[in-house]
């Protein structure tokens, strides 16, 4: 069994259609080519350059190298792995169907696999670090096998996507492999993540929370530990906290996706308090019975799951108390854009 990364754009613009057609697609605008019938790489980067009418070998090699796999390389009963753009979680596919190329779909869809989604929105946190590093790839498909990673995700798999307990992971280094580029929001984000998940797990996620609506502005009133009453934070405008808008807060830091019964709770304590808006905060992110519910409830009611609350300490950090800053110590660094050439 081998494990591929696969993009579904950019922006995850794709992501849905993947999902929904159970299948991956080679989202490579206008390559209107039938690669079953190319031979070898070597004439495959060649064919690029004419197609696309490239100056650079370079680009046309790399290129290739994700081109080739889908109708070359992959095969029935791999495992496909697409990290979600909406939210921080990994999708996992096993493939279920030879290569096929149908120039009737249009571009950028002419060429795919069917995939089986065998697992769906399973939180990134769940996965070591390492394993992490690897999908951050900035590669639209390529093959993850660095330390021993095809073996450890069968293991995730057999203990419902999490890592077994007291597994001897061995470290397998790849020699001269080649060198790729990574995603460095993404890495950036997942090393945050563990630093808060370490410091702030449980009831002290509410003291996060708490903190960065302080820093927002809002004046706070936070639930003791123990029972809530379906709240865990209230928060007001003005120095007093008579001011609008008045907020109720619901955070949670399970391991897994928030379901509709909490998001349906927090709405109705909304109304026993007199609020005017509902933050709901699932540190693992919403199962798609929230999160179909985000147009109609846009005018009352926001989500935050991780990469949210990551958001609002990087826009707040300045205004965060000096306890908070020492749990979690970060700084600005200005660099170039690796996407624009």
């Amino acid at each position: 069994m081998t494990v591929w990364l696969f993009r579904a754009g950019k922006q995850g613009e794709f992501e849905n259609k993947f999902l929904d057609d159970g299948r991956v697609y080679l989202t490579w605008d206008d390559l209107n080519i039938n690669l079953k019938i190319i031979e070898s790489k070597e004439s495959l980067y060649k064919s690029l350059i004419q197609h696309y009418d490239l100056d650079k070998e370079k680009t046309a090699i790399n290129w290739a190298s994700q081109i080739w796999p889908i109708a070359h390389s992959m095969e029935l009963g791999d495992l496909v792995v697409l990290p979600s753009k909406f939210n921080r979680t990994i999708h996992i596919g096993e493939v279920t169907g030879d290569y096929v190329y149908d120039e009737l779909l249009g571009s950028p869809y002419y060429h795919y696999r069917n995939v089986n989604w065998i697992a769906k929105d399973i939180p990134r946190d769940r996965f070591d670090q390492d394993i992490l590093y690897s999908l951050g790839a900035f590669m639209t498909v390529c093959k993850i096998h660095r330390n021993n990673a095809e073996e450890r995700i069968r293991e995730m798999r057999k203990n419902n996507w999490h890592v077994p307990k007291n597994k001897n992971v061995k470290e397998l280094v790849e020699e001269n492999e080649e060198t790729v580029s990574i995603d460095l929001e993404e890495y950036i984000y997942d090393q945050i993540s563990e630093r808060i998940i370490q410091r702030f797990k449980g009831h002290k996620m509410e003291i996060l929370i708490e903190e960065i609506l302080k820093a927002k502005g809002f004046t706070t009133y936070r639930s003791p530990e123990g029972a809530d009453h379906g709240v865990d934070i209230l928060a007001a405008s003005d120095t007093l906290g008579f001011g609008n808008p008045k907020i109720c807060v619901q955070v949670k830091t399970s391991d897994t996706l928030l379901d509709r019964p909490t998001l349906d709770q927090l709405i109705g304590t909304m109304s026993n308090y007199s609020a005017d808006f509902g933050l709901l905060v699932s540190w693992s992110g919403f199962k798609s019975s929230v999160t179909k519910e985000i147009p109609k409830q846009f005018f009352k009611v926001r989500l935050w799951d991780s990469k949210t609350i990551i958001q609002q300490i990087f826009e707040n950090y300045e205004k965060l108390s000096d306890e908070i800053k020492k749990e979690i110590p970060i700084k600005r660094v200005w660099m170039l854009d690796s996407e624009v050439e």
